[in-house]
C-alpha cells in the first residue's frame, strides 16, 4: 500500500527547494526512512515543531519511488528537555547520528529503535553525566551490530594480560599478539569502558572517572566505533567538550 502508518524518533533534516524538508526518521517497523514534510519550513506549516530531532513521532507517509512523503504526525513524546540544555543535546546528538550511520533504509530493526527511545529518556532524567550515558550506548549500539570490543581479555588469545588496544583486532590485546597499530592501553581506561559497556543507562550517568582515564578511554572508544561504523563521526569532539 502506497500509504502507510509509523512511529519512530526524527534523527535529523535538511533544506529541501524553499520551503521543504527531508526528515530523516529511526521508525520502530520500516527501520530508516527518509521522507519529504513539504511546506515544513513556512511559519504556518501544518507540522509546527513536530518533526525537530529528537521527537518520538506516530507517522502516516506516502510511498515514494526515492523519498516517501509525510502526510500527517503527531507527537508521542516530544523529549523537549533534551533540546533545552547544551549537555544534553551533545550527548543527544551523539546517540543520533551514530543510528543514522548504522540503521539500514527500510530494513526493520527493532532493537535497535528501542535502544534509541532507552537512551533518550534516561537523558530525559538529566543525569549527573550525560556524555558517560551517550558512549555507555555508543558501546551498547556496537554490540548490538557486531562490533563489541574487548576490554579485559585480548581479542585474539583470550589472555588477560591485556596492554595494548587494537580497533583492527577487536579491542585490547596483548604483548604477543599485537600488531603494529596496537597502541598502549591504560588498565584504569579499560576498566572504565568496560564497566561502561556492562552498566546500565542510569548506572552510567552516576559518576565520572578522572578526567586523565576518561581522556585515554575516549580515545579509544572514539576510534574503535570510527574505525568498524567506517564514518567519521562529527558529534564526537562536541561530545568530548
Amino acid at each position: 500500500m502506497p500509504l502507510y502508518k509509523e512511529q519512530g524518533v526524527v534523527l535529523g533534516s535538511f533544506k529541501l527547494a524553499e520551503a521543504d524538508k527531508i526528515i530523516t526518521i529511526l521508525t520502530q517497523g520500516s527501520g530508516k526512512v527518509r521522507a519529504v514534510a513539504k511546506g515544513l519550513r513556512r511559519t504556518m506549516s501544518k507540522f509546527g515543531a513536530r518533526l525537530e530531532p529528537f521527537t518520538h513521532v506516530s507517522l502516516m507517509l506516502y510511498r515514494g519511488r526515492s523519498l516517501d512523503t509525510v502526510t500527517q504526525a503527531e507527537i508521542v513524546h516530544p523529549f523537549r528537555s533534551i533540546r533545552e540544555d547544551y549537555a544534553l543535546v551533545a550527548a543527544g546528538g551523539a546517540m543520533l547520528e551514530a543510528v543514522d550511520k548504522v540503521a539500514e533504509e527500510h530494513e526493520r530493526n527493532v532493537p535497535l529503535f528501542l535502544l534509541l527511545v532507552k537512551g533518550l529518556r534516561a537523558l530525559e532524567a538529566r543525569p549527573a553525566d550525560p556524555p558517560a550515558v551517550a558512549e555507555a550506548f555508543l558501546l551498547k549500539l556496537l554490540e548490538l551490530s557486531g562490533f563489541a570490543p574487548s576490554f579485559t581479555a585480548c581479542a585474539v588469545c583470550g589472555s588477560t594480560e591485556v596492554r595494548r588496544f587494537s580497533p583492527s583486532q577487536g579491542g585490547g590485546v596483548c604483548e604477543t599478539h599485537r600488531e603494529r597499530d596496537a597502541q598502549r592501553a591504560e588498565p584504569e581506561a579499560l576498566a572504565w569502558l568496560a564497566s561502561l559497556s556492562s552498566e546500565s543507562f542510569e548506572e552510567a550517568g552516576t559518576s565520572s572517572p578522572p578526567p586523565r582515564v576518561r581522556g585515554a578511554g575516549r580515545a579509544m572508544l572514539y576510534g574503535f566505533a570510527e574505525w568498524h561504523l567506517e564514518r567519521r563521526m562529527r558529534s564526537l569532539p562536541l561530545l568530548a567538550r
